[in-house]
């Protein structure tokens, strides 16, 4: 045995079994050199800072006013990019990289570019303001002229003449501009009316409204503008109404008045004269297109400026981001008594010790500092947080097992084996060759266009499939294998490695199937023999071989974890935990189902007709009755006897033993040393953080019975309930297999018995739809869910305890989008 052990200690330690031995570090950083220490430690990526001013409130701490001006700039930065984006430029692909700015320097330039930027919004949003009134008032012109009564018999040629030569260029006789000019009377006769233009979606209301205020004394007409107009607010073209209101009296001129401002109708005076409606008409002609110049103008001169500044917005954001971390980061450390240095704490992994200290020693020389930075290793009293180095491959089965819960601090790592287990498992419920190909071919893309995806912003769903791109790679390759052993491609089996072993008695019998076949030659070499597909007997044997499996993958799964648990209590020197509790562990999985499985392998080898349920359900109730025909080898009924006894010593021995021990263990460990204080002075017994007396009232008998007594009843009602939860890997595979049948028989076979193209081509759409969406999608989908529920419980609770923290070290390589 000491052999053995010494054996496993020599064994080479695997770079994802533990996690990375860490270190608690201080630094004392000089004032002056404090900025740039942290900014290569950022580089590094190495070291996580503890938080020395947890009790502070943000604006409490030191470097907050820097921080704030990083939060500043960030805005600044944010409102550039969403004026590009607002005007359809494009950030540079290829950013100008300028030599190395000051934050001060950069802070003066982002406010001179907002400055620029929002008086250029400002004078074209005005700008827009009178362009919008001028269309609008054209618009009226155009319109409402057509409503309004003729002063004279002739007025319908002129209006005639008007419409002809509203956009001629006759030179005309200048007179002041009648753009301000009030609404008068139409004629003698009191009949007045106000013109203006309305949006179309209030056009309805507004006219009730103006029926109801006066009293349906007015003539309401309206026209379709004919041009979208753009709303200088949203920057959306909106469509609009001309309207023409006639009415008499001033009272109701002051309610369609206010009626107008209420629903945001613009009003404008349109003329009786015709003459004078075509000198406006000029006028306002002319003034839209000089305006047109302008904004034209302007908003090239903006874009301009827009360009300028995306060539150059990755570098600032980037920049930015970093002072903003850096700062972020000086403000959980703490100055010392003489405000001249700061001291800060953190994790760092001990092979990255050198790193760090090279990177300080940098940044000693370069911030030209007559006092070097200290950095020396305390004792930790918490536990250290966990650190794995991952790479493209094992990172995404990392992110699988983190999902359930972070390892515990060098607890062995449940991702060394989910790399293997994982995928297989997969396979064993979606094992098709033909599906699996469907799958590699998917990974292959994904693995091929890895160096350009990663760079790009991709949706969630696309995002997990890339992040898992090498889990679906192994998936679909495990998948190709079960699918060579099931003989499955789409359902279909092949004669892949030789013929089938079985053949006709006779000629009568090439249509009984399974009826009148005899075996002929040796088994099928590999996986099942395709003579079994659509025989009567096909469902009886593939149920019973996947079950069978299903039990001896449950059971190899289950043992692996209780071993890594013995491995565990080993690396944490905890004798009572492999005495107490992998030991009797062991002896009750396996004197049950580690028994079943053997009985299993003994009959597959010996061909016995042995009924397993029966042996297994009266090794509990006559285990000294004699097995008869069940019995598969010499010596069964005396070894079931003590294997049943062996199981049911093992329940009190993980129950009782540990918590009696751990209690006299503590009490012989404080035993005496309340005497031995008593020499000591008053002083050191106030000062000592962990008193005998504390520790002795800190041991709880009655809660340390009760969790051994949980964890005993868990570990043997989880020993049945997780065998048979692993029946799911032949429910699912069974599913899979059956779905796929009825697809292949009941849609593209159907289809292909028709002697009609049309229906082929419906039937292969069909059958490809449902493959690609029911089985590549959802069974993937359902398979990938099952897979991680056997190893999140039925594997991991054996040995692993998933309550440690992530490290999470200060880098510049993890800040993201968020953290502006």
């Amino acid at each position: 045995m000491e052999r053995i052990e010494k054996l496993i200690d020599n064994l080479p330690p695997m770079d994802l079994m533990r996690s990375e031995k860490m270190t608690l570090v201080q630094l004392i950083i000089p004032v002056e050199s404090a900025h740039r220490a942290i900014s290569y430690l950022g580089e590094l990526g190495l070291l996580q800072f503890r938080d020395l001013n947890s009790e502070r409130s943000p604006f409490q701490r030191t470097f907050v006013n820097q921080v704030k001006r990083c939060g500043e700039m960030s805005r600044k930065l944010r409102f550039f990019k969403d004026q590009i984006s607002k005007a359809g430029l494009l950030s540079s692909v290829h950013p100008v990289v300028e030599p190395d700015l000051e934050l001060e320097e950069l802070e003066i330039q982002l406010a001179e570019h907002e400055h620029e930027l929002i008086e250029m919004n400002s004078n074209s949003e005005k700008l827009r303001v009178t362009y919008n009134e001028l269309l609008e008032f054209k618009l009226v012109l155009q319109k409402a002229c057509g409503f309004l009564l003729p002063s004279s018999n002739h007025a319908v040629a002129e209006e005639r003449e008007l419409t002809e030569n509203i956009y001629s260029n006759d030179d005309y006789v200048e007179t002041a501009s009648l753009l301000e000019q009030e609404t008068r009377p139409a004629d003698q006769s009191g009949l007045r009316f106000i013109s203006g233009i309305i949006c179309k979606s209030k056009a309805l209301r507004f006219e009730r409204m103006l029926f109801r205020a006066t009293r349906g004394n007015m003539l309401f007409n309206q026209a379709p503008a004919g041009e979208e107009i753009m709303d200088p607010l949203s920057a959306e073209m909106v469509e609009k109404t001309v309207f023409v209101v006639h009415f008499s009296g001033e009272q109701a001129r002051t309610k369609i008045l206010k009626i107008c401002e209420a629903f945001g109708a613009n009003c404008y005076p349109v003329p009786d004269d015709i003459s004078k409606q075509r000198q406006i008409t000029r006028e306002v002609s002319s003034h839209l297109s000089e305006l047109e110049t302008t904004l034209d103008a302007g908003i090239r001169h903006r874009n301009k400026a827009l360009t300028s500044i995306g060539y150059h917005l990755t570098q600032w954001t980037s920049m930015v981001r970093r002072e903003k971390a850096v700062y972020d980061t000086l403000n959980m450390l703490n100055f010392d008594v003489t405000k001249k240095c700061l001291v800060g704490e953190g994790w760092c992994p001990i092979f990255a010790k050198v790193q760090i200290q090279e990177a300080l020693q940098r940044a000693t020389f370069d911030s030209s500092s007559q006092v070097g930075i200290i950095f020396h290793v305390m004792d930790a009293v918490e536990s250290p947080p966990t650190y794995f180095r991952t790479n493209h491959f094992t990172s995404a089965y990392q992110e699988i097992v983190d999902a359930y819960g972070v390892a515990r601090y060098q607890e062995a790592n449940p991702a060394v084996y989910t790399v293997v287990t994982f995928p297989f498992l997969f396979a064993v419920m979606f094992g098709d060759w033909g599906h699996g190909i469907c799958l590699l071919l998917g990974a292959l893309v994904l693995i091929a266009r890895e160096g350009r995806l990663s760079t790009q912003k991709l949706g969630s769903f696309m995002e997990m499939l890339f992040g898992g791109r090498y889990v679906l790679l192994l998936m679909s390759l495990f998948s190709i294998y079960c699918g060579l052993i099931y003989n499955e491609f789409f359902s279909v089996p092949f004669h892949i490695f030789g013929g089938s072993a079985y053949k006709c008695r006779d000629v009568t019998c090439s249509d009984a199937k399974s009826a009148g076949l005899i075996k002929f030659r040796d088994p099928y070499p590999f996986g099942v023999d395709p003579s079994w597909r659509g025989s009567r007997l096909e469902l009886p044997f593939l149920n019973s071989l996947k079950m069978k499996m299903s039990i001896l993958l449950g059971v190899a799964q289950m043992n692996l974890g209780i071993i890594l648990s013995y491995f565990n209590a080993r690396f944490f020197r905890s004798s009572l935990d492999i005495r107490y509790q992998f030991v009797p562990q062991m002896i009750f999985l396996n004197s049950l189902f580690g028994y079943l499985s053997l009985l299993i392998i003994i009959k597959w080898c010996t061909g016995s007709q042995a009924d397993l349920y029966h042996v297994m359900i009266y090794m509990f109730l006559s285990p000294t009755d004699d097995l008869g025909e069940n019995e598969l080898f010499w010596g069964q009924r005396p070894l079931q006897i003590v294997l049943l006894l062996l199981a049911l010593v093992a329940v009190p021995w993980m129950l009782f033993p540990k918590p009696f021990i751990l209690k006299k263990l503590h009490s012989e460990r404080f035993q005496g040393r309340t005497y031995g204080l008593l020499g000591s002075s008053e002083f050191d017994l106030d000062v000592e953080p962990d008193s005998a007396r504390d520790h002795h009232e800190e041991f709880n008998f009655s809660e340390v019975f009760v969790h051994q007594m949980i964890h005993s009843i868990e570990f043997v009602l989880g020993a049945v309930s997780n065998t048979a939860s692993y029946l799911r890997l032949w429910a699912l595979s069974l599913a899979h297999s059956e779905l796929s049948t009825v697809f292949y028989e009941k849609v593209l076979l159907l289809a292909w018995g028709y002697d009609n193209i049309v229906i082929r081509l419906i039937g292969l759409a069909v059958f490809a739809f449902a493959t690609a969406f029911i089985l590549l999608m959802m069974e993937t989908l359902s398979a990938f869910l099952h897979a991680l529920r056997l190893h999140w419980v039925e594997f991991q609770n054996k040995f692993y305890h998933g309550d440690g923290y992530k490290f999470k070290p200060f880098s510049f390589a993890l800040i993201t989008d968020d953290d502006d």
